[in-house]
């Protein structure tokens, strides 16, 4: 595996840990926008 795809996928992993810790405080709306990040990061992952 490439550094760049290592990379990506670390933003991805630590999105999606930031939108779960987000839920788990009650924002609902920033939740799905982290997620819409990490989905947007992992189209590089292809």
């Amino acid at each position: 595996m490439s550094l760049v795809k290592i990379s990506w996928l670390v933003t991805v992993v630590v999105f999606i840990v930031a939108a779960a810790l987000v839920f788990v405080n009650g924002y609902v709306g920033y939740m799905v926008v982290l997620l819409a990040v990490a989905a947007s990061a992992a189209v590089n992952l292809r």
